[in-house]
């Protein structure tokens, strides 16, 4: 039996859940962020007050690891560590856009079998960072920059459908829906609650990263060709 805290902060969005056995017993969200410098601590200390409260003792703090804003994962994984250091507890670092996909796959409408699943992050003018996963949650493609166009993901829609979502997708669509493989789902961003699945295998796989020398993804792989961050 494990319990696990989730921390979200890739985004304008800013969220906490506590899970056990992969089951969120927590989640607190704020959607009027940008906000996380004033609001994610006390966000994290409700939480972890929630689990002591109730005698659940904590196994990990699992953190989203980006890619997104520079500035929100910061924030996020310094209180991580801040915490993890605190309770002597192991970190868990968790794709984004694996957390993404969470909401789709599990409360979302119901998938063809060969369904893709890309989700995207904005990063300004008609550029996202995006990956592709099957249901499985196998990446077929890695996360990398994409400048969008018509023919951007022409190779993945002329094989499967491909459904697209997250908050770079509204300035993409009108360049991808004339394929009839392109779907969208509006309204999907990178929350906590979504992060219980993901942690709960990575704990018990043993894949937890170093507290002290664990860095987000800021998008700096690629930054030699694509030198913008994500800012809000």
């Amino acid at each position: 039996m494990s319990c696990i805290l989730h921390i979200e902060s890739s985004t304008s969005v800013c969220s906490v859940a506590v899970s056990q056995d992969s089951h969120v017993i927590y989640h607190e969200e704020e959607f009027d962020g940008p906000n996380h410098a004033r609001r994610l601590a006390p966000m994290v200390e409700a939480a972890a007050s929630f689990a002591d409260s109730h005698a659940i003792p904590l196994d990990a703090v699992a953190v989203s690891e980006g890619p997104g804003s520079y500035t929100g994962l910061r924030i996020g994984v310094s209180v991580a560590k801040g915490l993890c250091y605190g309770r002597s507890l192991p970190l868990i670092n968790v794709p984004t856009l694996e957390i993404m996909c969470v909401w789709p796959l599990i409360y979302g409408p119901e998938l063809p079998d060969d369904a893709l699943l890309c989700p995207m992050i904005d990063a300004r003018r008609m550029e996202v960072y995006a990956a592709l996963y099957d249901r499985a949650l196998r990446p077929l493609r890695p996360v990398q920059p994409d400048v969008v166009e018509a023919d951007t993901y022409r190779r993945w829609l002329d094989e499967r459908p491909v459904w697209f979502f997250g908050n770079g997708m509204e300035k993409c669509r009108t360049l991808l829906e004339a394929h009839p493989g392109a779907h969208f789902l509006p309204d999907i961003t990178p929350q906590a609650q979504y992060m219980a699945p993901l942690a709960e295998r990575r704990l018990i796989d043993g894949n937890t990263a170093d507290v002290a020398y664990f860095e987000p993804f800021y998008l700096k792989e690629f930054q030699a060709t694509k030198p913008r961050n994500i800012l809000f």
